[in-house]
């Protein structure tokens, strides 16, 4: 979300002296997008962010691709992929394709040993289930039940949990992810018409200076390859920063749904993009107020994108049984819709409770080998009456 943001202490002018009061220079780095020409942020280190120590060998992280083309309506149930105690090893990918991979995790121990940069993709890290605090240089940002956490590419991380018990839904994006352009205006505030605006945007607060030297382990993911690099100096050293390139926060309890008359189509409920898919939050809502109107949605064909849904909690309108944590996956070509006897139940309905996060992505998602354990076999008959 490109809002000018400054945290901790800055010069007046940039790349200008800044010294420390022994009289040492504070060590200046500019972390910017597409080379120089979109969002940028400059921070301070209280040393140089190049001071590596050691590289060692590293892990190949590439989804095992199990299921590369596929033309059938596709459950997966999330939540039986098993908790982990490491966050890394936690995660796995269960849908991907060259633009995205999406991904739960079940993490049960805080980081504490070593820090996180994706510098290959943008990340979403929707918070199903747990809380805790998402720590960087830029400031922590608090994070519970419903949260989008939004971590731009090459920004070093951990995750402290309050306890361990954790469900994460993972999108990682290989193209920059930003609100949708028809809620912004040509300033880039968003609008008076769309379903959530800067106040809901929780920006990193509580900037801490960790003015040390040492060996501290950062597992860095490029190309599907993990690397561990070992630097001199704590990562998160920032005295201060400021630009529009850092994480953010948006919980998906302040999406305020647009609805109608009748029957409001998916992008109504759009909250992120890229030039590769959308995502978009179904949330607990009225229903459309035509007398004769049907809120089911009506059985649609997806000539051109995939579609996946995430059930996250409530029960959704169009499908005769969901749990939490399943997936679906409704590929292009076909057609899918309510499942029978919704669309008879839907009509004089007043309200959903169903609370569910869509991608559309513009090109065909494959399935791993771990999506392959986690598969509803029968799903695709669930449409017979």
């Amino acid at each position: 979300m490109p809002i000018y943001y400054q945290l901790g202490q800055i010069p007046p002018k940039r790349h200008t002296v800044f010294r420390k009061t022994d009289g040492s220079l504070y060590a200046e780095e500019l972390v910017s997008t597409h080379g120089f020409s979109n969002v940028y942020s400059l921070v301070y280190h209280c040393f140089p962010p190049t001071m590596v120590k050691e590289i060692k060998e590293p892990i190949d992280v590439s989804p095992h691709i199990a299921r590369e083309k596929h033309l059938k309506h596709t459950s997966l149930k999330g939540f039986q992929v098993h908790p982990k105690d490491d966050y890394l090893e936690s995660r796995t990918a269960v849908l991907v394709n060259a633009d995205l991979h999406i991904s739960v995790a079940a993490p049960r121990l805080s980081m504490h040993d070593y820090f996180y940069k994706n510098s290959q993709a943008d990340e979403v890290v929707f918070i199903h289930d747990g809380s805790g605090r998402l720590l960087t240089g830029y400031g922590e940002i608090k994070f519970s039940f419903g949260d989008y956490l939004v971590i731009p590419r090459g920004i070093i991380h951990q995750f402290e949990f309050d306890n361990a018990e954790n469900r994460l839904f993972i999108i990682e994006s290989f193209e920059p992810i930003s609100t949708p352009k028809r809620y912004r205006n040509e300033f880039g505030q968003l609008m008076e018409h769309a379903p959530f605006c800067e106040r809901d945007i929780r920006k990193p607060t509580d900037l801490k200076t960790y003015d040390m030297s040492g060996d501290f382990v950062v597992k860095i993911k490029k190309q599907g390859l993990l690397y561990p690099y070992v630097y001199g100096s704590h990562p998160f050293d920032f005295i201060g920063w400021d630009g529009f390139h850092y994480p953010w926060a948006l919980s998906i309890h302040d999406f305020m749904p647009i609805t109608g008359k009748l029957h409001q189509p998916p992008p109504v409920h759009q909250t992120f993009e890229t030039n590769s898919f959308v995502l978009c939050s179904f949330c607990p809502r009225l229903y459309d107020y035509h007398p004769d109107a049907i809120p089911a949605p009506y059985n649609h064909s997806n000539v051109d994108s995939d579609e996946v849904l995430y059930y996250v909690d409530g029960d959704f309108m169009s499908r005769k049984s969901v749990e939490k944590g399943q997936i679906t996956l409704h590929p292009g070509g076909i057609p899918h819709g309510p499942h029978p006897g919704t669309v008879e139940k839907s009509i004089g309905q007043q309200k959903t409770e169903e609370l569910a996060v869509m991608i559309d992505p513009f090109r065909p998602l494959m399935l791993t080998k771990e999506a392959l354990e986690i598969e509803d076999q029968d799903y695709y008959k669930s449409w017979i009456h």
